[in-house]
């Protein structure tokens, strides 16, 4: 399993339909923080991830690649995510 984030991140803001400047705006973040978690250069903190999970209405394991877009677990191997 691969660190799905950044490709998540995307697609909800992409789904969202709104302009990045104006996500930011909304959450009181920075447009360098916002491209930082979109270009894997860097991550959210547990608070943050929570934050944007509540922004887009979607679950944190779902931001994370640990469940499909229906809630389904993602079967995985365990060690290959820790890489």
């Amino acid at each position: 399993m691969t660190n799905q984030f950044a490709t998540r991140l995307k697609e909800v803001i992409e789904e969202s339909g709104k302009m990045q400047k104006d996500i930011c705006a909304d959450l009181h973040i920075s447009k360098q923080k916002l491209s930082k978690w979109k270009t894997r250069y860097n991550e959210p903190s547990m608070d943050e991830l929570i934050m944007l999970a509540l922004y887009f209405d979607v679950s944190v394991d779902y931001l994370l690649g640990l469940v499909d877009e229906t809630g389904a677990r993602i079967k995985g191997d365990i060690s290959a995510s820790t890489k």
